[in-house]
């Protein structure tokens, strides 16, 4: 497990190579999947099978996506104490391109799969030969020299070996399958690139400014990973010390009373943890670019300990589409 996190970590990341990445692992999962486990009942499962092979890996990829995007738990922690402060227009708008978001990051892996699985065709031909549809499955059997007898044995050709009728039968599934992938493929692409059109169309500022947006935010999370996991070992160290007694060997023992205190780790209050979670505080037009940047940006203004703001601008941009707290689509 532990050699595969650093890979699923970087597939995580909301970016185009992202993106990429998490597909092909998707891919690779449906041909390994597939070949392992699906076997067609030739019988009146067909139907069932086949759709449960197509659909509830996709179901269970998107279940996964939504539960990996750290946006989720941003949304949801301390969501029940947030209430009376949900009905303001800024935070329903902050919610809807969050949940944009998320939905846009999970839907990656299941289309992949139904797209990959509907270009092989193998769940397809398995439902479809077991489909309660008579209309159906006389067109499918349509020009097949014994067309009542293809009627009473479509279930069973998924396990037949190939032969005129089946063949053919099969075929034509096969066929209808890949029309199918294709125009999932389709629709996924042009919509990615409608939805990338648009929200660049509307933006008030430039694709470099926006690039470096995106910069600041994928290296600030990753320093905040290393500062967090620095600070907790930290405090975690000087307690346990503290609770097994424990002291350095190096250090000549000395009596209680001139012995140094425990050192004093300043851990951030629970409400400054919630004011650098808090969704969708970036705003270009004091080139603020995350919600800690302004959390910092505040706390030095009140504390009088610098008047001047780190960043000045006299840009007076509205925050451009396709930019939230965590991540720049780019």
């Amino acid at each position: 497990m532990e050699t595969i996190q650093p890979i699923l970590k970087f597939a995580s990341k909301q970016t185009n190579f992202g993106y990429g990445l998490l597909a092909l692992i998707t891919a690779c999962g449906e041909q390994i999947f597939s070949s392992v486990a699906f076997k067609c009942p030739c019988n009146e499962l067909n139907f069932i099978y086949g759709l449960v092979f197509l659909l509830v890996p996709a179901l269970a990829l998107l279940l996964l996506g939504v539960m990996l995007s750290n946006n989720t738990w941003k949304l949801t922690t301390g969501f029940c104490h947030r209430n009376p402060k949900l009905c303001k227009w800024r935070n329903l708008k902050s919610m809807g391109v969050t949940v944009i978001k998320i939905s846009v990051y999970a839907l990656v892996a299941p289309s992949t799969w139904i797209a990959v699985a509907l270009l092989r065709g193998s769940y397809y031909e398995c439902a479809m030969t077991g489909a309660n549809s008579t209309r159906y499955r006389k067109n499918v059997c349509r020009g097949v020299n014994s067309e009542a007898e293809c009627l009473t044995k479509l279930q069973m050709f998924p396990c037949k070996s190939a032969g005129n009728e089946s063949e053919e039968v099969l075929l034509t599934l096969r066929a209808h399958s890949q029309i199918l992938g294709w125009l999932v493929i389709a629709s996924i692409m042009m919509s990615s690139l409608l939805g990338i059109c648009v929200t660049r169309c509307f933006s008030p500022i430039s694709y470099l400014q926006l690039k470096f947006w995106n910069d600041y935010v994928e290296e600030e999370e990753h320093l905040m990973d290393d500062y967090s996991s620095k600070h907790a070992k930290e405090l975690a160290e000087r307690n346990l010390k503290i609770f097994f007694k424990i002291q350095d060997p190096a250090e000549t023992p000395t009596p209680p009373s001139t012995r140094r205190p425990p050192a004093n780790i300043v851990t951030p209050s629970t409400e400054d943890w919630k004011k650098i979670t808090l969704l969708n505080k970036s705003s270009p037009k004091d080139q603020i670019y995350s919600t800690l940047h302004r959390y910092v940006e505040k706390t030095r203004e009140e504390k009088g300990s610098d008047k001047t703001p780190l960043l000045r601008s006299n840009e007076s941009a509205e925050k451009p589409p396709g930019v939230d707290g965590g991540t720049v689509s780019t």
